[in-house]
């Protein structure tokens, strides 16, 4: 019985730990995908080259490789463990059974004796070993049947039972661990091993999670790019980096180092080389130098820019399957790495405090190029079009064959062809270019899919009618997507790229002339809900600050939050003003994705001499509110330093005013 109730101990413990481990880590899995962003309203390219590629196929065995992540497969061995233990219990539980003497015999409480008899007799018929030789019957009669007539039938016992609930007598309480009782046993033997199971898991096992933990998170960012190729881009990129030698900094990665290099894929990269030779900006025939030191490099880097290369052109279909798995991993990589890359580029800098324009604008082209499966030649610009024909070759079952005869009917850019009439377009696609009128229907699907930029952007000072020199700025701009299907968001058609792409945009301030950014946002035009709270939230902050009342404030932020649900979405920033002057800027809505479908439009910008003082958005002002306070400080404090309380702008009173127009 002892042993039973041990065992029932140990379960209880074991299910008791394992539900306190459970139970949060499942309420964090559904929170998650609770707060997953639904996809109801994304949807995929329907043409049917992207459905040949499989991407969007959803298979048993691709749900199951999904869903085999290490931290759903541990949930489900932790639920079949509850499971399984809280079935242990039960059965135990009905093993340990309170000794009712009564209840044996199927007697009620304060039967007689005569009726204890029969009933005993009745039993013994039934289990008794003479009668019954099943072993299970032999130990129920022994056990059960046996001890409660006895219990009954001495007065002693009876009364034992009577008073105290036991035929024995008042029993004692024992009290101990639900734990094995190996571990309980401080003898010799188990002594070293307790020792050893406390220092594993109360100290060992945290220390060897937290090194781990610590010794990932410190080589990557936020966004799970390692901090070694940030540190390279960043000394990498310069302002007059030529958007093709954006893929030469890209490929030094990191990450792609740790591509593996096998020796079967030696006489498969140089037939690569021979296929993409072409791509790279080395002169084969004559720059030996630059060809030697090309492959001098690491062996993943190399095999790295000629994946690249081989995906651009489309050269993939002599790839073995393990360089194929490379080539994904790459693929991955890429746009996380690109979206960096362009961080970096238009991070503000002095002496004005602004980005560069040109490395970026070199990373969202290479973006699109990657995406859309591109080469990077195919965006010099020619007869007609100064994207070349880069944009049409994006659609399904274009080539240039085809892009040679729709220029023969004077259709030479991707906004020409959009902007015919459907019945010409598909005489178009259908007469001069010879397609089929299945795929013509796959051209005509992807061009309704294909986003349209709306915005509406203005640039002030706040409480203010000008701009001043040393103003703070605030830019806001409205923007849409607009098609001609009904879709909202979709997934962009990308038949080359191996994942769901998710349409990015980037909205950017700058000055061309100046190869300088003012100003730049990432843009996504997913997740309604959260756009809204965030657009709601910088509306009635700006309501306030120019002191409007409650309800006015109320108003505008619930005019926001329709705006959004209608699809447009708000970027709010603020940037310093220059140098009194004009100023003719660019404001650009950049596709990651899309080739030919970025929106640009000029923005005029007066900034007069400073001649105000006190206002809100002055840098001076602002200086000179702070120094007021530290003096008051001072004369509190003696003992404060004197930078207590600077601005964060105070150390850049005497940047350099840029050049007027």
């Amino acid at each position: 019985m002892a042993t039973v109730q041990e065992s029932a101990l140990v379960a209880i413990f074991m299910l008791t730990f394992t539900v306190l481990l459970l139970v949060p880590c499942t309420l964090i899995k559904v929170c998650c995908l609770a707060c997953r962003k639904t996809k109801s309203d994304v949807i995929h390219c329907r043409c049917s080259v992207c459905a040949r590629s499989g991407k969007y196929r959803k298979s048993v065995l691709r749900r199951i490789w999904n869903f085999s992540t290490f931290w759903n497969l541990s949930l489900v061995l932790l639920w079949i463990t509850m499971g399984l233990l809280i079935f242990y219990i039960n059965r135990l539980s009905r093993e340990i059974r309170q000794f009712d003497p009564y209840a044996i015999l199927g007697l009620e409480r304060g039967a007689s004796d005569v009726d204890i008899k029969k009933a005993y007799r009745r039993l013994s018929i039934q289990y008794h070993p003479d009668k019954n030789p099943d072993p299970e019957a032999h130990k129920h009669f022994v056990e059960f049947i046996s001890k409660a007539y006895q219990a009954l039938t001495d007065p002693v016992s009876r009364e034992n039972y009577e008073r105290f609930g036991h035929p024995d007598g008042m029993q004692w309480m024992q009290v101990g661990m639900a734990l094995p009782q190996f571990v309980l046993n401080f003898d010799k033997d188990s002594s070293g091993l307790l020792l050893l199971g406390i220092v594993g898991v109360c100290i060992l096992l945290p220390l060897i999670a937290a090194v781990v933990y610590l010794s990932k998170s410190s080589k990557y960012s936020g966004n799970y790019v390692m901090n070694k190729t940030l540190s390279a881009f960043a000394n990498s990129i310069k302002p007059s980096l030529a958007p093709s030698k954006v893929l030469g900094v890209l490929v030094k990665s990191s990450e792609f180092l740790e591509i593996p290099v096998r020796r079967t894929d030696d006489e498969p990269l140089q037939k690569l080389f021979q296929a993409v030779g072409g791509e790279l900006s080395i002169d084969l025939k004559k720059n030996k130098s630059e060809l030697a030191k090309f492959w001098k490099q690491h062996p993943a880097l190399i095999k790295a820019e000629l994946l690249l290369h081989a995906h651009l052109t489309r050269e993939t279909g002599a790839l073995t399957p393990s360089m194929r798995l490379d080539l994904k991993r790459v693929l991955e990589l890429t746009p996380r790495l690109l979206e960096e890359f362009i961080k970096i580029s238009v991070m503000p800098r002095s002496p004005n405090a602004h980005g560069w324009l040109r490395p970026a604008m070199g990373a969202v082209e290479l973006s699109q190029c990657v995406i859309q499966a591109v080469p990077l030649n195919a965006r010099k610009a020619v007869a007609g079009s100064g994207e070349g024909i880069a944009p049409l070759l994006q659609l399904p079952h274009f080539d240039e064959e085809i892009i040679t005869k729709i220029a023969r009917k004077s259709i030479r850019t991707l906004q020409e062809l959009r902007d015919l009439p459907i019945a010409e377009r598909a005489a178009l696609l259908t007469e001069a270019a010879g397609l089929s009128a299945a795929t013509a229907n796959d051209v005509e699907t992807v061009l309704e899919a294909m986003p349209a930029v709306a915005a509406e952007i203005t640039c002030t000072t706040e409480g203010e009618k000008e701009i001043q020199e040393g103003d703070i700025v605030t830019i806001a701009a409205w923007l849409n997507l607009r098609r001609k299907s009904s879709r909202r968001t979709t997934l962009v058609h990308s038949p080359y790229y191996p994942f769901p792409k998710e349409e990015g945009f980037w909205l950017v301030l700058a000055d061309p002339a100046a190869n300088s950014v003012w100003f730049s946002q990432k843009v996504s035009f997913g997740d309604d809900a959260g756009a809204a709270a965030a657009t709601a939230a910088a509306v009635a902050e700006a309501a306030e600050a120019r002191g409007e009342s409650g309800k006015e404030t109320s108003a505008a932020a619930r005019e926001a939050v329709k705006k959004v649900k209608a699809g447009w979405r708000l970027v709010m920033g603020n940037f310093l003003a220059p140098s009194a002057g004009n100023y003719n800027l660019c404001c650009f809505c950049l596709s990651d994705s899309w080739i030919g479908c970025d929106w640009k439009t000029e923005l005029s910008l007066k900034v007069s001499k400073q001649s105000r003082a006190g206002t809100r958005g002055s840098l001076q002002a602002r200086n000179d509110v702070i120094e007021e306070e530290e003096e008051e400080e001072e004369e509190e404090d003696d003992d404060d330093d004197d930078d207590e309380g600077g601005s964060e702008y105070s150390d850049e009173e005497d940047l350099p005013s840029k050049k007027k127009r």
